[in-house]
């Protein structure tokens, strides 16, 4: 089963981060955002991508070209011209990187990846996010109910501590915990191939406010709610958060 990612924002609230790189290639740890999510897609076997590129896509480009490069040591005979990577870091992955345009939106790049998806269903997520989502129970999850689309929930950290008291005395405390209770969307999805038929604005079309209402529309759409681990990186805030855990060795998305 493809896995679609969806690469091409402007990531302007990451500020400086994404002046020069497209908010996937922010790093967490030293290493680009979408590695992360690629690694969590691999290490549950799921290891062919189509990125869907946009805002700056030739750094992905250069990326993925140069990935020996990027992952090794390396020694360079000037002489001679030869290369020997050291260390072999490699990865079971074939990707497909598709220019999708810089000011295309969500819906509209997904459906530029039509000839590259097939008649088959497929995964999607956004490029900015992590889990500890078990992704094969996601997939049978979609297989038994039947329906186009399966979109995963969650409940994301509240902005600020919250309290009880009794009598204006606090009888206990809690740092940032999940929010009001609502469930959101969680970003990672499983897709039959008719959800090409609900995006019907092209290139302007959106994925959340055009296919995903006309799937819900039709009944559709299913949820499934995801109660562990998971994590936008919208703000530098958030880089700050992701990057301690992985230094800490702590992240709970290393699934690898």
């Amino acid at each position: 089963m493809k896995v679609l990612i969806l690469a091409g924002g402007y990531g302007t609230r990451l500020g400086e981060e994404t002046s020069k790189i497209p908010k996937p290639m922010v790093t967490v740890g030293g290493r680009p955002m979408l590695w992360h999510i690629m690694k969590l897609y691999a290490a549950q076997g799921f290891n062919e991508f189509v990125i869907l590129l946009g805002y700056k896509g030739y750094v992905i480009k250069e990326y993925f070209m140069n990935y020996f490069l990027h992952q090794n040591d390396v020694t360079i005979d000037l002489a001679s011209n030869d290369v020997l990577f050291h260390n072999q870091h490699e990865e079971d992955w074939k990707v497909t990187l598709l220019d999708t345009g810089e000011a295309t939106m969500t819906g509209g790049r997904i459906l530029k990846a039509r000839n590259f998806v097939g008649e088959e269903p497929f995964m999607l997520t956004y490029g900015d996010g992590v889990s500890n989502m078990d992704l094969n129970a996601l997939r049978s999850f979609h297989k038994s109910h039947g329906k186009i689309a399966t979109m995963s929930a969650v409940q994301p950290d509240g902005r600020f501590g919250t309290f009880e008291d009794e009598d204006g005395i606090v009888t206990s405390f809690v740092e940032k915990p999940k929010g009001d209770e609502a469930w959101i969307n969680g970003g990672f999805f499983v897709f039959e191939p008719q959800i090409f038929d609900h995006i019907r604005d092209g290139d302007q079309s959106i994925l959340e406010d055009g296919a995903l209402q006309s799937l819900a529309r039709s009944r559709e759409l299913v949820i499934r709610k995801h109660q562990g681990y998971w994590k936008c990186m919208d703000t530098l805030k958030d880089k700050m958060v992701l990057d301690a855990l992985w230094n800490e060795g702590s992240a709970p998305w290393k699934l690898w």
